[in-house]
């Protein structure tokens, strides 16, 4: 009998602690959500914000090239200073032009692409900052190098890699559900959910494994960062030393070429660079900085264009990276999905849904089958007292 109790009060303990998991199995659930609203976030606010959008004036009219789209803004605010102008991923967004006012103040302006109008101000957070931010970090602010938030978030890709290895052990031969899929409607929830659960892990194996191994590499990222160690091979571009910029006859520094000048000789010594942000020059000691998308999707490449000699002072492209950075640049735009448009962001988000959908049917067979497990294990601990006692008592009629 004392090996029958100390059986049960073991099986209480391990009761005990399957239900302090409920937390971890919530915490894996809103990270799965937030992050499938990451993914679509910024379309999102387009949908609901009309500033966003790259609305045409009309059925023939054609995108500003950047100088005339910062031509625009000079005559709009002349007393404005523009740092840069970017097109963020998808051709119906608006322009986002960074610029300082006069007072100090800071904002991100949206700019229609067409007509080169400011449409309105991005707000300091806005709802695709917070959900990142919120699946991201946790909203943990970064006081001294990442924060916690950071590291708890990507630690979980670990057991999510974990996970999806002793999941593929447990369910034997596992690729016999891509030919024939089984989700049964009509024997209960429990025999539903375990369906679902397997056959969406199924069909979502290979986004599990990009989801936990780019995971990863953000806890491996904070890490180095943290330590200060740094995997670029990236050239850092000297300024323009202060006799090579030429003066006019007023000693004031010669007109730099203009943005639409400096793509053109980016794209030429640079092929296939497609240029989709600008960053100007803060002094006349600096460069052009330009940038965008080649031949590899996942990795942008930039310029550096002197706006006096006409020429490409240094470039970072796509051969230009070390093997180690190549897999490292790539694991960002992985994760988020924001590397091929529309298309792919729709099928990162489908399959974030579905990885959500998996952790919630985990989680509703494993609490029910925990509380099953404990309402037996209390039915048993209530029924032994009365056990002992009854024995107790036959064996005191017993004695002579």
């Amino acid at each position: 009998m004392a090996q029958q109790s100390k059986k049960s009060k073991s099986r209480l303990w391990f009761l005990v602690h399957s239900w302090l998991a409920l937390p971890i199995w919530f915490f894996v659930l809103i990270v799965c959500v937030t992050g499938t609203l990451a993914v679509v976030s910024q379309e999102i606010v387009w949908l609901a914000n009309p500033d966003v959008r790259a609305s045409k004036p009309n059925d023939d009219a054609e995108r500003l090239s950047f100088q005339q789209v910062l031509d625009a803004l000079k005559q709009a605010e002349p007393d404005m200073a523009v740092r840069y102008i970017s097109q963020p991923d998808g051709s119906h967004f608006a322009l986002n032009a960074a610029v300082t006012f006069p007072d100090g103040t800071a904002p991100i302006l949206y700019v229609n692409p067409y007509t080169g109008a400011i449409q309105g101000k991005s707000p300091d957070f806005n709802f695709e900052g917070f959900t990142r931010a919120l699946h991201g970090w946790w909203l943990v602010p970064f006081t001294n190098g990442y924060s916690w938030g950071w590291y708890l978030v990507s630690l979980l890709g670990l057991p999510m890699l974990a996970s999806l290895v002793t999941g593929l052990v447990v369910y034997k031969r596992f690729w016999k559900g891509f030919f024939k899929p089984t989700l049964r409607f009509n024997h209960g929830a429990r025999i539903f959910w375990g369906d679902f659960h397997r056959l969406s892990g199924i069909w979502s194996i290979w986004f599990i494994a990009v989801i936990s191994i780019t995971g990863t590499w953000f806890l491996i990222q904070a890490l180095l960062a943290d330590n200060h160690i740094t995997l670029s091979t990236e050239p850092i571009t000297p300024v323009i030393a202060r006799e090579d910029v030429p003066l006019s006859d007023s000693k004031a520094p010669v007109p730099r070429i203009d943005l639409d000048e400096a793509t053109r000789i980016a794209t030429t010594q640079v092929p296939g660079l497609d240029v989709t942000f600008a960053q100007l020059p803060s002094n006349a000691y600096g460069h052009i900085y330009l940038g965008g998308r080649g031949w590899y999707p996942l990795m942008f490449q930039t310029a550096s264009v002197n706006p006096y000699t006409r020429k490409v002072d240094a470039s970072f492209l796509v051969g230009d990276r070390s093997a180690l950075e190549f897999v490292t640049e790539s694991m960002r735009p992985l994760h988020t999905g924001d590397f091929g448009g529309l298309a792919i962001k729709l099928i990162w988000a489908f399959f974030g849904l579905l990885l959500s959908m998996m952790v919630l049917s985990g989680l509703l067979i494993w609490t029910k089958r925990t509380a099953q497990a404990t309402a037996a294990a209390l039915k048993r601990a209530d029924r032994t007292p009365r056990a002992t006692k009854v024995t107790g008592e036959a064996a005191t009629e017993m004695q002579p």
